[in-house]
């Protein structure tokens, strides 16, 4: 799998349930999840939640600062966040290390 061209402009599908989901269960608002989009960010694809339509994954940095874990489709033209998570304590050292190195 390819990593992803990101679409110009970049624009976000949110449904009912994905909208809440993500802070429910993590903390994480929509404005942050989108915010990690136009930051440092490191793609990953996921092959292995990929079934249907190719699924990916992302770690980013919001304003704020707080690492995030972002899991994502591409659907045409928009963005389609399936879920955020806070980076946890692994993550968050392999998202330091790779911004160190390419500084």
């Amino acid at each position: 799998m390819d990593y992803p061209e990101l679409p110009e402009p970049l624009t976000f599908e949110w449904d009912s349930g994905n909208r809440t989901k993500s802070l429910n269960k993590h903390g994480v608002t929509v404005q942050e999840a989108e915010e990690v989009f136009f930051r440092h960010k490191l793609l990953i694809p996921d092959q292995r939640h990929s079934g249907s339509e190719p699924r990916f994954g992302m770690y980013g940095q919001t304003n704020a600062g707080k690492i995030l874990f972002i899991a994502f489709t591409i659907r045409g033209r928009l963005v389609r966040v399936i879920s955020a998570r806070p980076a946890d304590k692994k993550e968050r050292k392999f998202y330091d290390q790779t911004f160190k190195k390419a500084a």
